[in-house]
């Protein structure tokens, strides 16, 4: 977060009109969700900081994904209208795959539905020497859509994105952007609690990817490893869970920590996947992610997504050890780091309403964050 700004400071760095600043500080005008987004941009933080109201986030994305829905429908057969020239989209795809970095859902929602549309007649109408490139970008646009999707429950909506990766994939002539959606591919399995078939096409995955000589490929091969470590531990395959994640360390250790392909990699993820494969292995394993989170903890460089991850699976290991203040603090913080990320994890919402159950008697901090996260 930024140093504190003034008024004027903070108009001049949002664009936002001074007027308009001073009346929303008196709580004399409502927000709009693009002034609402400026702020925060301007202040370094998730606009959902600045959110009073707790229903507003959740229910302007809620609103939004008819809207994506119908976008991806007409994915062949786009309206005509408008295509902006190709280094242009290629920032805003950059924009989009930045705000599902850090958690932006909001944004996403709100801009995502056009900026699909747009990039599937910009691949129709396109030559066939652009085409490919169209074709990546529609990948990394829907991916960025399918995290407000899925992150928000709506689970047939993610799939169907998920496919539309898929289909879009082979266009791009890249194996390292299939290797991405081989990554993504997994939230079906998860969702469907279909473990032992989702390591079986993530092993298929790994053996599609390229040899690992660039940081890109090292990059790729390493994220499959890590993402093949977390769903053996739900399958509670410990064999598969340490040998993918031997090899995802033994390669985030000839790379630097990065954002590759859309998905970060590095000694740094390495360590959160550690914590989340112990947590899905449960049992005996769950005290190694109490030993990682007491000697590291995830720097702020970080994807916030990424760094709230952790903290909501640290929660899971402290409160199963009997360490519920622990794991209360390590809710507020993953809440601090990712607002609308920390409040969709359907794991905070089943732990803090296990830690309001324990903590009856307990202060109202603990009934505000579970009413706040919708707990059950």
């Amino acid at each position: 977060m930024r140093p504190k700004l003034t008024q004027q400071q903070l108009a001049e760095a949002s664009c936002v009109a001074l007027g308009t600043i001073r009346k929303i500080e008196r709580g004399e005008r409502g927000v709009s969700d693009s002034t609402l987004e400026a702020i925060a941009d301007a202040l370094g933080i998730d606009p959902a900081r600045l959110c009073s109201d707790r229903e507003s986030v959740q229910t302007r994305v809620h609103d939004a994904l008819p809207v994506l829905s119908a976008a991806i429908a007409a994915y062949d057969v786009p309206d005509d209208g408008p295509v902006r020239p190709l280094h242009e989209l290629r920032e805003v795809v950059d924009a989009a795959v930045s705000w599902r970095l850090a958690a932006r859902y909001t944004r996403i929602a709100r801009e995502l539905p056009d900026l699909l549309a747009e990039l599937a007649r910009g691949y129709h109408q396109a030559p066939a020497a652009e085409q490919a490139e169209l074709a990546g970008l529609l990948v990394r646009a829907y991916r960025a859509a399918d995290a407000v999707a899925y992150k928000f429950g709506a689970r047939d909506l993610s799939a169907r994105l998920v496919d539309l990766m898929r289909w879009a994939a082979p266009a791009a002539d890249d194996p390292l952007l299939a290797a991405s959606v081989a990554y993504v591919r997994t939230e079906t399995f998860f969702a469907a609690r279909a473990h032992t078939p989702g390591l079986r096409a993530l092993e298929h995955a790994l053996d599609a990817v390229p040899a690992p000589a660039t940081a890109p490929e090292i990059a790729a091969r390493g994220a499959l490893h890590m993402r093949a470590a977390v769903i053996a531990g739900r399958a509670r395959d410990t064999g598969a869970a340490a040998g993918h994640l031997d090899e995802a360390r033994a390669l985030a250790d000839q790379v630097s920590e990065d954002v590759y392909c859309g998905t970060a990699f590095g000694p740094d993820s390495v360590r959160i996947h550690e914590v989340s494969v112990s947590v899905s292995l449960g049992d005996e394993h769950v005290s190694r992610a109490l030993d990682v989170a007491g000697e590291w903890k995830p720097p702020r460089d970080l994807p916030a997504e990424r760094r709230s991850g952790f903290y909501i699976e640290l929660a899971r290991a402290q409160l199963w050890s009997g360490l519920a203040d622990d794991a209360f603090e390590s809710l507020k913080v993953a809440r601090h780091i990712a607002p609308q990320h920390t409040r969709e994890h359907p794991w905070v919402r089943e732990d803090a309403g296990t830690l309001r159950r324990l903590k009856r008697a307990d202060a109202e901090t603990l009934s505000n964050f579970a009413e706040w996260c919708a707990a059950t």
